[in-house]
């Protein structure tokens, strides 16, 4: 057993996507310096987006430094890192989602690169041409280079062999934290004053995730009208151009509605603890975060019964075909309906969530750092 490490992270996520990917590279940072606090740890990034990460200390975040480096910035991720990290002496270097540094392998530094999902693979006509090609360039030069490949479900682990022809020997599926304050119950008071701060109702069905296609928002709202569910429905997420197809739908709910964007962590986590039940019945996710989030806020949740949505959910979430919009009004009646199976639902929910706790996963995540060197 090595005692200590030094390593490194492409930790643009972190620093600048607040949801997705950016959960998981912050997560998993975080985990790593509670639980395995005796490793150096270096966070590289080409930018930096104030106030969405405070990195963990004794950390070392590194950007580009200089006007030149600065203009070129995606350059500066793909080459200089390598540079950087070799100077340095890294042991390690982690790549949090789905690339790694050019020449790392020359420069004789261990990587491991984690990969989340293949949706732009299995569904391209979401993506541009270009946006394809770029993507499909970088996956294959990190799935070659890297020592070993983190998938974060066994449906990403599947994908990568089938759509990349990567040898399943070299993957291990590690499952993401879930961030530790999902798990925090809050007061009374508190989730008081989060009602009257965004005007909630007493009762209302929790729709979180951004408003775009694959997210599935259309067929949950069209089921809602079908079976006439009046419970009003609180849609979370950043408002895309996918609105224009909702719009026919929102306007038959009226006043049934309402959209929250851009809400504070915290916040999230009392919205679930507030909600009567939550949907996300996503065409496919490579882990389906919010599955675990509810379940570990003590919210019931209706998901789909593809892709990865199983595995996070276990045998805790009520599971209906996202294509299927009887089938999905069918699930959310189901809950809100019968209150046994909901309270059910509730308590295998806590139970399946502990599957996700940091500590788990980072000492897994360790041990896979401690196999390859």
């Amino acid at each position: 057993m090595i005692e200590s490490l030094k390593i490194g992270f492409d930790a643009k996520r972190a620093f600048l996507n607040p949801t997705g990917l950016g959960s998981y590279s912050r997560n998993t940072l975080h985990a790593l310096h509670q639980y395995c606090p005796g490793n150096d740890y270096f966070l590289f990034t080409p930018s930096i987006k104030p106030g969405l990460f405070d990195p963990p200390r004794p950390s070392v975040t590194i950007a580009p430094q200089g006007q030149w480096w600065n203009s070129v910035k995606p350059v500066w991720r793909s080459y200089k890192v390598t540079e950087l990290s070799q100077k340095m002496g890294l042991d390690l270097f982690h790549g949090l989602s789905h690339e790694l540094p050019v020449g790392l392998d020359k420069a004789g530094i261990r990587s491991l690169v984690t990969f989340h999902d293949l949706i732009v693979l299995r569904y391209p006509k979401y993506y541009r041409a270009a946006d394809r090609r770029i993507y499909y360039r970088k996956y294959k030069h990190a799935a070659r280079v890297s020592d070993k490949i983190i998938a974060i479900s066994e449906q990403t682990k599947a994908d990568l062999v089938h759509f990349m022809q990567v040898d399943e020997a070299k993957i291990e599926v590690l499952y993401q934290s879930i961030n530790p304050i999902f798990f925090e119950k809050n007061s009374e008071e508190a989730l008081h004053a989060t009602r009257e701060k965004y005007r909630l109702p007493k009762e209302f069905i929790l729709l979180p995730g951004t408003l775009e296609k694959r997210k599935n928002q259309a067929n949950v709202l069209k089921a809602i009208i079908d079976q006439r569910i009046d419970m009003p429905v609180v849609i979370v997420g950043k408002m895309t151009n996918y609105m224009r197809e909702l719009k026919p739908l929102v306007a038959a709910l009226k006043d049934q509605l309402i959209f929250l964007q851009y809400i504070p962590l915290e916040d999230l986590v009392q919205l679930y603890q507030l909600a009567y039940v939550c949907v996300f019945v996503s065409h496919f996710e490579g882990f389906g975060l919010p599955v675990g989030e509810s379940q570990a806020c003590g919210c019931p949740v209706v998901t789909s019964n593809i892709s990865s949505m199983p595995e996070v959910g276990g045998s805790a979430a009520t599971y209906v075909d996202p294509f299927d919009v009887e089938s999905i009004g069918y699930g959310i009646q189901g809950l809100l309906n019968d209150s046994k199976l909901r309270e059910q639902k509730i308590c295998l929910g806590y139970e399946n969530a502990d599957r996700f706790r940091p500590k788990r996963y980072a000492e897994e995540l360790m041990r896979i750092y401690q196999s390859i060197l």
